[in-house]
């Protein structure tokens, strides 16, 4: 299964919820994949422990051998790098994507990279594409590969205004260039349950008949810390109630019933 988390909004906690949600993957036994779509590097670092500008063998190599007519091009799991988590693997970001994102698009490669992941897919059991925020040539190139799309949304109103947004460009692309891909629900994501607004919010995009998904991803200054220790929650706070909920998010994405647990302080 290939999964992109994207929106077009910063700040929502897109790469939390892809290392997160892959390293739970990871734990379970699957063989997991993350790639790192977004040129400021967060998953990388977070998973790798390493900052994008110093590691060789990115997806921006991989990318740009598509354009630099050589005969011999390299696999694309010649760009994969182990994490130091069982089963848990990164395709790393890297700056030199920002240049590299003209030269891809005048040379039409919008769809080299599902090319790459249905190669990678023979090999790893989930992919999980990290993204920036901004809907640019590799956001659409991840939409273009992936099967899935997750949405974090954070809850204030220039985030539901921009998940109307986002939901319309998700229909043009699938119409145009991807009509398997499915979007599997919108995460509320750093939830305040005592506040009357996010529950507000939620309550109203759930009404519309928006795919809100049932568990909400609390505020908790455990993420930070997590960020800062570069280990997943289920690594580094197993028994933490955020942990909880990534794995009760998990669970509801791959179909599976739940009793879903309390948010966190």
């Amino acid at each position: 299964m290939r999964r992109v988390v994207f929106n077009q909004k910063g700040g929502v906690g897109k790469s939390s919820i892809t290392c997160n949600l892959a390293a739970i993957s990871a734990a379970r036994g699957k063989r997991t994949l993350v790639v790192d779509l977004d040129p400021q590097g967060n998953s990388t670092h977070y998973l790798l422990g390493k900052p994008a500008s110093e590691l060789r063998d990115t997806v921006a190599d991989m990318l740009e051998q598509t354009v630099a007519f050589t005969v011999f091009n390299r696999r694309p799991d010649e760009f994969v790098h182990a994490s130091p988590f069982d089963n848990l693997f990164v395709m790393p970001s890297s700056p030199e994507l920002d240049f590299l994102e003209r030269k891809l698009e005048a040379k039409h490669k919008i769809y080299k990279l599902r090319e790459a992941l249905k190669k990678l897919g023979e090999s790893f059991d989930a992919i999980y594409i990290d993204t920036a925020p901004a809907l640019n040539f590799y956001t659409r190139s991840a939409l273009i590969a992936a099967q899935r799309c997750l949405i974090p949304f954070d809850c204030d109103d220039f985030s539901r205004q921009a998940l109307y947004n986002i939901l319309n460009e998700i229909r043009d692309l699938q119409e145009d260039h991807n009509e398997d891909l499915v979007v599997e629900g919108i995460v509320a994501n750093q939830f305040q349950p005592r506040a009357s607004l996010p529950k507000q919010l939620v309550r109203e995009l759930t009404e519309e008949g928006l795919p809100v998904l049932p568990v909400r991803l609390s505020s908790s200054i455990k993420m930070k810390e997590s960020h800062q220790s570069r280990q997943p929650l289920i690594h580094m706070a197993p028994k933490h109630t955020l942990t909880r909920q990534y794995e009760d998010l998990f669970s509801v994405l791959h179909g599976e019933k739940v009793e879903l647990a309390p948010l966190a302080d």
